[in-house]
């Protein structure tokens, strides 16, 4: 039973607490709600009230008419997301993997270097990157096979959160399966990785998330070509637009059914996420 000071506590607790999140769902509602305004009946955009006056799709609808690129920008979202997400999903696994189980000269050394070289932000060697894959022809029309390229190339470093969700695996599953003659092989795929699927759900999420919002590098390697747009670009381009009243109630829109995807797969694989950074935050 509480007591009267504890349910006093508790009152003021939840107060706060409503109040956070009334703050914090604001912007979200906000988008949500303009994007169902009407910019041929309210051109003005969100000016002096939020509830639309005029419920209309025309804003979905332009998304996905022959006068908008859009589902072109998604496509290309979409398909470097999804080819960044796999590719860094194996390379992280088997790197973190291969450092859990295996011991070699070395080792220790290069665990420090990669962790040394990841707490240097990414965006000192744009420039570099950036000569180097307009030497391939990866720039501009050649955008999406480079951003998915430099996406995978470095994720070997990401292997911490894996590697030490493997090291919660106790080694006498592989002194057992040795004993009964799998290869090392065998023990990976048939053993560690049916027990590690909320590290490698994690790993792939996160993964995900990176290039389904990049705007910074992906403006950099695709300026100028339209064609190999995301839609962070492609956004970014409507709200600095000359036409910014028209463009508002379509860039809102266009941001509602880029958050669909990502809220989908949080919403099913959240327990997963959770599994994966609890189980990974151990000391290798």
């Amino acid at each position: 039973m509480m007591s009267r000071k504890q349910k006093i506590g508790n009152f003021f607790a939840y107060i706060v607490l409503i109040i956070i999140s009334v703050i914090w769902l604001f912007p979200f509602v906000g988008l949500v709600l303009q994007s169902f305004r009407s910019y041929k009946l309210e051109p003005g955009g969100m000016v002096g009230y939020i509830v639309p006056k005029h419920f209309s799709l025309d804003s979905y609808i332009y998304l996905f008419s022959g006068e908008s690129q859009f589902p072109k920008w998604y496509m290309n979202t979409m398909i470097i997301a999804l080819c960044v997400s796999a590719g860094v999903t194996v390379v992280s696994i088997c790197v973190a993997y291969a450092l859990s189980r295996f011991r070699f000269p070395g080792r220790q050394f290069l665990m420090k270097t990669w962790l040394v070289l990841g707490m240097f932000p990414g965006f000192l060697t744009m420039i570099c990157l950036y000569f180097l894959l307009k030497i391939m022809g990866l720039t501009q029309a050649g955008a999406i096979p480079g951003l998915i390229l430099v996406g995978v190339a470095s994720s070997g470093m990401s292997y911490y959160v894996s590697k030490g969700y493997f090291d919660t695996l106790p080694l006498s599953l592989d002194e057992a399966a040795r004993i009964d003659g799998a290869t090392r092989s065998q023990i990976m795929f048939q053993m560690i990785l049916p027990l590690s699927k909320p590290v490698i759900i994690y790993t792939a999420l996160v993964a995900f998330m990176g290039p389904w919002c990049d705007y910074i590098f992906a403006s950099y390697i695709a300026f100028g070509h339209s064609a190999s747009y995301n839609v962070a670009i492609a956004l970014r381009n409507w709200v600095w637009t000359n036409d910014y009243q028209g463009f508002f109630t379509r860039f809102c829109a266009a941001g509602i059914i880029v958050a669909v995807p990502v809220t989908v797969l949080f919403m099913f694989l959240q327990k997963y996420y959770v599994e994966g950074i609890t189980g990974g935050a151990v000391k290798g």
